[in-house]
């Protein structure tokens, strides 16, 4: 109660390092531009996550080893845009050789609402919310994973999403979640989509009637499409193309659900940020080769993207508008001062 609710951006770096950020710290730019530094990394440390959230809301972070952990969003310390923010392990007791893979953030953990899990190898498991509420400080057991598995994305559905699966090769699949059963908290998951060798799944996300599927490319190329374009299959199947991926764009580094009036967050290997408004992204069809959103130099790529919500816009119009407003009191109030000082010497 006594803790102020905003957005924030919150990052997490290839080496575990978190922090929290203003979300007015960035500022939309057109598409196409450079971007502004998002953090300080050394040379063999990266920017791998970008998310949004408030901070009374409740962060579980998914580790590599198939365990869960959670923080609120206070507890992550705040610091500066440039800065690299905290290491992990100062702040859950995960183990030495345990790396955060995936994060999401709660409101609430209702019974009606599941946490649906995707691996890189294809497999999927839904589990109701409700059996992560208590999670001790040690962390639980998230996904039973096999050896040479890892977790890639997490997602709250309602239980009768379509769910989309997109690989590295830009392969994709769309299903009904209808087509997951519910499991238990330490089960395996079944498959979502066939893979082909040398392929694994990079992203997976909500479909929405509104809203267009992006894409990007880890070498800065991306394009909205239609969510009509993609065809509801049952799981396990191959997918179709949703990326005409080439040596000139790269490979897929991720997908999101847009909406015309949100935002997206791209961000590099060398943790610079850009800011892009989701309607100046062409909308183009599935198999194209996309627009360029981002100008990269040589040996750097695209390693994360996030969405920015209308609500999240509105929230930091009115926090700007706020500050605003407190700068032109506090330069009339000094204005006044200078007057005042001013007749006192003439006085």
């Amino acid at each position: 109660d006594l803790i102020d609710e905003e957005t924030c951006v919150f990052t997490l770096s290839n080496l575990n390092y978190v922090k929290r950020t203003p979300l007015m710290t960035y500022k939309s730019q057109n598409r196409g531009g450079r971007g502004i530094v998002g953090m300080q990394t050394r040379d063999e440390d990266f920017v791998k996550d970008l998310f949004l959230c408030s901070t009374h809301d409740t962060i579980l972070f998914f580790t590599d080893h198939g365990r869960v952990y959670r923080l609120k969003g206070y507890e992550v310390p705040e610091a500066g845009r440039t800065a690299r923010g905290m290491a992990i392990v100062n702040l859950l007791e995960i183990a030495p050789d345990e790396s955060v893979t995936a994060v999401i953030p709660v409101k609430e953990f209702r019974e009606d609402r599941y946490l649906v899990m995707l691996t890189k190898q294809g497999l999927i498991k839904k589990t109701d919310m409700a059996s992560y509420s208590n999670i001790r400080k040690g962390g639980l057991i998230a996904i039973n994973l096999r050896e040479d598995d890892s977790l890639i994305s997490v997602m709250t559905t309602e239980g009768e999403d379509e769910i989309l699966a997109a690989t590295r090769n830009g392969m994709g699949i769309r299903f009904s979640e209808k087509d997951v059963r519910p499991m238990g908290r330490t089960a395996t998951g079944v498959k979502a989509i066939s893979l082909r060798e040398g392929d694994y799944l990079v992203s997976a996300v909500k479909m929405s009637p509104t809203a267009k599927v992006l894409n990007v490319t880890e070498k800065g190329f991306g394009k909205r499409t239609v969510p009509e374009e993609f065809k509801v299959q049952y799981r396990g199947g191959m997918g179709v193309k949703i990326h005409q991926l080439t040596e000139k764009t790269g490979l897929l580094t991720g997908v999101l659900m847009l909406e015309e009036n949100e935002e997206v967050m791209l961000i590099t290997s060398e943790g610079v940020i850009i800011r892009l408004r989701g309607a100046d992204i062409s909308t183009i069809g599935r198999v194209s080769q996309g627009v360029k959103l981002m100008n990269l130099d040589e040996g750097v790529s695209v390693v994360g993207i996030a969405k920015i919500t209308e609500d999240d816009i509105e929230s930091e119009e009115e926090e700007l508008a706020e500050l605003a407003e407190k700068e032109a009191e506090a330069e009339a109030a000094a204005e006044d001062e200078e007057i005042n000082v001013s007749e006192d010497t003439e006085a």
